[in-house]
Parts: structure tokens; C-alpha cells; sequence
């Protein structure tokens, strides 16, 4: 039987969940769960003074809003320090790792040489054969990997190919430092192979790492687990993703009003494909993706692209769920509590429900459907915007006068009936359709744009349009 497959999802809790990292995560998760397997969460918090548990936080806000899972509880990687020195003492014992006493001044003066010399600045193994009866008093050492000299080291990346290293390239890295506390490098090798990870799903700037944490692997005996460095995410300028592109974190995309789905399926693309299509249900993606259509190039974010798969998703998403997803929205936004408290009062969400049909044709995020829906809570008499002022000239309230007593006389205040009433009245009075809804919009709205204008009179009711109808008649 083959072995289980096991990813991991590995962040640093110094920050928000990037958007390379959620990408990653994706990966790891979608590669789990093609091939019956399990993906892991460790929290790489060992650097203390820049952990934080509001980040930990944060990273498990985002994945879940992703709707990515993990399985068992997170695990903390400071917690498992007393197992990392255990190895270092396996690796003192059985001779794959000594003890370093040089001291910082006499490391400076080793990369200095080496930079005279035009090699690359590393440490030249001064202590690497030495006896201990050699080791000076005062100084705490650290531990080195006794890594081989001679040969190469190759990782067979299912993504990045074949690398191969020269040994004389990778010098003995710290594993263990003089304060006690393990490397990056150690905590991760030992952390990968207690929790039976059989895939390394990470970044490509990760692949210098790739071969000497192998040469850890080995050192203890223990198999390396198969690797995949997937392409880095860059902005539209052809730069690496950054703050200076705009919003680099899972959250601020909720806030930004994208749905959970369209921001899976536009980040599953950034690096996977499957021939020309676009559109992948989440069931669609576990079932397709591999890593042999990951491709090595860096992949370029496109806001654009993003916006308009977010508009596929709202029209696609039923109102009630996307209601669920707009109070998520508002939650995270400026004024929202205001809105989601108007929901909370009397029938308003029902009006709100009643709205969403028309309201997710035309908006690309939450946040425009949020503008788009403002007339629902606004207050008599409502407030016009320049646009709406300006088509409420003597001539428009008239036709709103009129439009009153007509609409006042609807059998029922439904989308057919209202519709013919303001064709009716249009033919009647031989005026262009949009003569007859401009005024009808601006009265309603407050606003030059909106929603469907039957739309609109149906979220709002008969008592509530009719009245501001006549707020603005003549």
C-alpha cells in the first residue's frame, strides 16, 4: 500500500496570510485533497520577538475564509524545541554535526578573506575536526552540520526539474545556535519528518534551501520528502507581489468585496492551468489539479482578471448565500455596522434578499454592490447626487406627479404590472422610455445610476416608493 499523502502549510505568524502564501496553502490543500490525503498547519513561530498571536490569528481568519481546512489542531513549532535539541544531540552523537567556538569577529574575518580571495563569503570549517579538548572557555557554541565535501546533492523538483548542487557550494549551516535555540533550517527538517510530510509544497524562493535541509534529511537517516517549488506572484508590472501593488493580504480582499470562490479559482490559476478553461468549481479543482501542470514561470496578478471572475461569482451565487458573504464584507469595512444594523431592524433583510437579483448583475465586488444598493437605507428626504439634482428640473417632477397618481392605481406592485404602467404612461404622453425612468431613478434613488428601475420599486415596496416618488413630484 502506498504511503499516505501528507502536505503542510508552514507560515510565519509575523504578519496577515500574504497573498503568495494563500496560494500556497491552495496547493497544499488542493494536492491533499486530489489524492485522499491530509494537509497539516504548522505555525513556524520560533522567532519570538516577531510572533504574534493576533498574526496566528489573522492566518487562520484568512484560510477560513478561503475555505481552506486543515486537518488536527495547528502546530506550534516553538512548542516542539525540546525535539529539535534532542536531534542536534543525535547528530553530536553519531558525528553529522560538532560544535562551533569561532567567534563573530573571527567569522567577519573568514568572509572577508573569502571576498578577497573571489569566493563566496562562508565559514571555512575551522572547527569542523578539532578536538573538544580544543575548545576555548567563555564562549557557548554553536552546532554545525558536518555537510559533505565532495559529490553533489540533487533535488528532483516536480516542478522546478532536476537541481543539482556541487557539495562544495553548501558549507556546514548552523543548526543549533549558541543560545540554545534550533535554526530555521533544523526546526523545519525534524518538524517535516514527525508529522510523516511526504510533500514540500512551497514557494520557489525556497528552492536554495531545498538542498540543505536534504543534506539534513540524510544526516539523520530519514527520507526526504518529494518537493515542489511553485512559481513566485508578481504584479502587472512584472515585479514581485508587493504593498506597492496594492492589497497583499487575504483580508483586505474580503474587504475589498471578492468572493471567497472567485479568489480560490483566480488564485488555483496563477501558476495551474488546464488547457484554456477559466471557470473551476472547487469540486472541479480537487478533482483536475496536479503538479505536472504547474508551471515554472512567476505568474503575473491581474486585478482586472480578479474583478471580472468576481462578477461571474455574484450573479452565480445564490441570494441567500451572497448575503451571507456581503455581512462578511460590511463586517470588515468602514460603516459597515451601520448597514448591518439596518438589516437586523424589522423586514429589512427580506428587502434586501428581494434586492440581490438585480443588484449582483451589475456589480463586480460587494463593495460596489454596497453602493449600488444605498438606496434600500437611505432616509427621507433623500439626499440627490449631482447628477440626480440635475434631471429633477420642472419638467421631471411633472412626469413624477403624474407617474404617482398612475403607480398609486397599480392592482399589484409587482415587476409586470409596474413595467406596463411606465410604458403606458411614456406612450401615452409620447415620450422616450428613459424620459419617463430618469426622473423615476433619480426620485427613488437619489442617485444618476442604480439598479433596474422595476428592480428598484420592488425591493422598496408600494408605501415606500410611492412616498418618495412624491417627495420630489411637483
Amino acid at each position: 500500500m502506498a504511503n499516505p499523502i501528507v502536505t503542510r502549510f508552514a507560515p510565519s505568524p509575523t504578519g496577515f496570510l500574504h497573498i503568495g502564501g494563500a496560494r500556497t496553502a491552495l496547493f497544499n490543500w488542493l494536492f491533499a485533497k486530489h489524492h485522499g490525503g491530509k494537509m497539516l498547519l504548522r505555525i513556524e513561530d520560533t522567532d519570538r520577538a516577531r510572533s504574534t498571536d493576533e498574526a496566528v490569528d489573522a492566518i487562520l481568519d484568512g484560510l477560513s475564509w478561503l475555505g481552506l481546512d486543515w486537518d488536527g489542531d495547528p502546530i506550534s513549532q516553538f512548542t516542539r524545541v525540546d525535539r529539535h535539541k534532542e536531534v542536534v544531540d543525535e547528530m553530536l552523537a553519531n558525528g553529522t554535526a560538532y560544535k562551533c567556538y569561532s567567534t563573530p569577529e573571527e567569522l567577519d574575518a573568514m568572509r572577508e578573506k573569502a571576498r578577497a580571495e573571489g569566493k563566496p563569503p562562508r565559514y571555512d570549517g575551522t572547527w569542523r575536526d578539532r578536538d573538544a579538548s580544543e575548545a576555548p572557555e567563555g564562549i557557548d557554541p554553536v552546532v554545525r552540520l558536518k555537510a559533505p565535501q565532495e559529490g553533489e546533492t540533487v533535488v528532483d523538483d516536480m516542478v522546478q526539474g532536476r537541481v543539482v548542487i556541487p557539495n562544495k557550494d553548501l558549507d556546514d549551516l548552523v543548526l543549533m545556535r549558541s543560545d540554545g535555540t534550533p535554526t530555521y533550517m533544523l526546526a523545519v527538517v525534524v518538524d517535516d519528518h514527525d508529522m510523516n510530510v511526504s510533500h514540500i509544497i512551497r514557494g520557489v524562493d525556497h528552492l536554495t534551501n531545498a538542498a540543505r535541509q536534504t543534506l539534513i534529511f540524510r544526516a539523520m537517516g530519514w527520507d526526504v520528502p518529494k518537493m515542489a517549488h511553485i512559481p513566485l506572484i508578481h504584479g502587472p508590472d512584472g515585479a514581485k507581489l508587493s504593498k506597492r501593488h496594492g492589497a497583499t493580504g487575504a483580508e483586505a480582499y474580503r474587504a475589498m468585496g471578492y468572493l471567497p470562490q472567485a479568489m480560490r479559482n483566480y488564485l488555483v490559476r496563477l501558476g495551474w492551468s488546464h488547457g484554456d478553461e477559466e471557470i473551476f468549481s472547487l469540486e472541479d479543482m480537487i478533482k483536475l489539479f496536479n503538479m505536472d501542470s504547474v508551471g515554472q514561470s512567476a505568474a503575473r496578478f491581474d486585478f482586472k482578471k480578479l474583478e471580472n471572475l468576481n462578477g461571474h461569482y455574484m450573479r452565480a451565487t445564490g441570494d441567500a448565500e451572497l448575503l451571507t458573504h456581503w455581512k462578511a464584507c460590511l463586517a470588515h469595512n468602514e460603516g459597515g455596522d451601520a448597514i448591518l444594523a439596518w438589516l437586523g431592524e424589522g423586514n429589512n433583510e427580506a428587502t434586501a434578499l428581494a434586492a440581490l437579483p438585480g443588484l449582483k448583475e451589475r456589480a463586480k465586488t460587494l463593495v460596489e454592490l454596497t453602493e449600488s444598493a444605498s438606496f434600500l437605507w437611505r432616509q427621507r428626504p433623500l439626499d440627490c447626487d449631482e447628477k440626480a439634482a440635475k434631471i429633477l428640473n420642472d419638467e421631471a417632477r411633472a412626469i413624477l406627479k403624474d407617474l404617482h397618481e398612475r403607480l398609486s392605481a397599480a392592482a399589484a406592485w409587482e415587476a409586470e404590472p409596474l413595467e406596463t404602467t411606465v410604458k403606458a404612461y411614456a406612450e401615452d404622453k409620447e415620450l422616450k422610455l428613459g424620459k419617463v425612468a430618469q426622473p423615476l431613478r433619480a426620485a427613488l434613488t437619489g442617485r444618476g445610476t442604480s439598479p433596474g428601475i422595476y428592480d428598484v420599486l420592488i425591493a422598496l415596496g408600494r408605501e415606500e416608493s410611492l412616498a418618495r416618488i412624491a417627495d420630489q413630484a411637483s
